[in-house]
């Protein structure tokens, strides 16, 4: 019988388990790249709107310069999820279990060791989406924890991508699809990037679709054509929520929360009253460094499970290692506003 906690079969499993679906991450940084080293590299290409030259036909042709491009690089923070297996516990009835035991010990070895490997897999999801939407809201990333000093990595997003709306949507004589074009026209004109996208947290929808502009826009379409509509669909998961199509805008609402790890209180993702702008366009990218780890061929990948035994007393661990940050190739293509 194959060992329950040898490398190939750790690694099988983890295979199967299927990750809970983050909606910024999977839509925004879709991206995956890995690099055998300690640090990540990113090129840009700067984008300018240049013109071709006028010249005569009698003469030679007029030199262009290249635009070039600027390697930026990043060392991304290091996770080490580390758990205790008690060896006891297969000996015991599992929850659900009908009482004198159905299970073999082994079925509840295995069975815990799927939901131990599960909950690192969501921690590890969960601390990438958070990521995601600190960088959608920011244009940075804080690397912070215990035993690692805090960084802020700073993606270089214009200042004027982060701004509180002149007149809150709350207010009377707000006009909150102006606002949008408005600053869907200052990211164009920025990047050549259509932000067609727009989060929204749950007190902002409720504002947003209670507004008398927005109101009397549908209703004029849907004397027309019955487009576009707001679907107004309860939202069932964590996440992104569409709820429909306004003027070439795709409306979601967004929730969805984790603990902080160093005041042990519920926070979320994104923070209330706030409306971010963005698209694919922005290429967010999950990049992975070097597992620092000789078991693991000091490869890059997203993340390598293995275990080992303490002989005295016996106890044996699981740890998940990963070596992730996430980017965006292009930071401008976000926009975050406080209109609340």
């Amino acid at each position: 019988m194959a060992d329950l906690f040898s490398t190939d079969v750790l690694t099988t499993v983890v295979a199967s388990l299927i990750g809970n679906p983050q909606f910024l991450l999977d839509r925004y940084f879709p991206i995956t790249q890995s690099e055998t080293s300690e640090q990540i590299h990113f090129d840009v290409i700067p984008g300018k709107r240049r013109i071709a030259p006028f010249v005569s036909p009698l003469q030679e042709g007029q030199i262009v310069e290249n635009l070039g491009m600027t390697t930026s690089t990043i060392t991304p923070a290091y996770i080490k999820d580390k758990r205790v297996f008690d060896m006891n516990r297969p000996l015991k009835r599992a929850p659900g279990e009908q009482i004198g035991g159905s299970m073999t010990p082994m079925d509840r070895q295995r069975a815990l060791l799927a939901t131990s490997l599960q909950d690192q897999l969501n921690m590890l999801r969960r601390r990438q989406e958070v990521m995601a939407g600190e960088i959608l809201t920011t244009g940075k990333s804080t690397i912070s924890g215990d035993k690692y000093p805090t960084v802020v990595l700073d993606f270089g997003r214009a200042a004027g991508n982060t701004i509180t709306a002149a007149t809150l949507w709350s207010a009377a004589g707000a006009t909150p699809l102006n606002d949008l074009q408005d600053w869907q026209q200052l990211v164009l004109q920025q990047t050549g990037a259509n932000l067609i996208d727009v989060l929204m947290t749950v007190d902002v929808w409720k504002v947003f679709k209670s507004n008398s502009t927005v109101t009397s826009y549908l209703n004029l379409w849907r004397t027309a054509n019955m487009l576009p509509s707001m679907l107004g669909q309860a939202q069932m998961v964590e996440g992104g929520s569409f709820k429909g199509e306004i003027e070439g805008f795709n409306i979601y609402v967004y929730s969805a929360w984790y603990v902080d790890p160093v005041t042990a209180t519920e926070l979320p993702i994104l923070p209330a009253g706030t409306v971010i702008l963005t698209s694919p366009a922005l290429e967010g990218v999950q990049a992975y460094g070097a597992i620092r780890d000789e078991d693991a061929g000091l490869q890059a990948v997203p993340y390598y499970v293995k275990s080992w035994v303490e002989p005295d007393p016996s106890v044996r661990f699981v740890m998940l290692q990963s070596a992730p940050i996430l980017f965006p190739y292009r930071p401008n293509a976000s926009f975050k506003a406080k209109v609340l």
